[in-house]
């Protein structure tokens, strides 16, 4: 199992990317083609990330403005079923800007270079969003040829 942690720097403050991961309209900006969001502790979440593949999980924590954590997994996936891995996104104030530091946790090793890669796509939208550019659609072609361009760190973990 591998632990996936990445970071960028969002051109906008924590209530505004905050809002960016808990509200479906600024979510879809960034993240996605549609979207079932509630955000609380117990919720559930099914995000349909390029018009047919659809992830799943619930709501662990929500801290607003602070960190936002959910169980993660690909509906109809035998390797990260839904519930599988969780993902943390950790928001630190910095200056007028946001660090934010996204970690993906008990990912199978062989999962965790395709989600790198969809996270380093996504994760450049968000940042586009938060400085105010419109992104438009979600791109398989743009997805699946990203570059790493963000702070990567991979950890093994032992045991799921």
């Amino acid at each position: 199992m591998s632990d996936l942690v990445m970071q960028r720097r969002i051109a906008a403050p924590p209530p505004t990317v905050f809002a960016f991961l808990t509200e479906k309209d600024k979510l879809l900006q960034w993240f996605g083609v549609d979207a079932r969001l509630d955000p609380r502790v117990g919720g559930q979440l099914r995000i349909d990330v390029t018009g047919g593949d659809v992830v799943e999980g619930e709501y662990l924590e929500v801290t607003p403005h602070e960190r936002v954590v959910f169980s993660w997994g690909w509906v109809d996936s035998q390797e990260v079923p839904p519930g599988a891995s969780t993902v943390t996104f950790d928001l630190l104030a910095d200056g007028e800007g946001t660090l934010l530091t996204l970690t993906h946790a008990h990912l199978p090793d062989d999962a965790a270079e395709p989600h790198a890669k969809g996270w380093t796509y996504f994760l450049g939208r968000l940042g586009a969003v938060g400085a105010g550019e419109d992104v438009g659609p979600v791109s398989l072609e743009e997805m699946g040829s990203t570059e790493p361009r963000l702070t990567i760190f991979a950890n093994e973990t032992e045991g799921p």
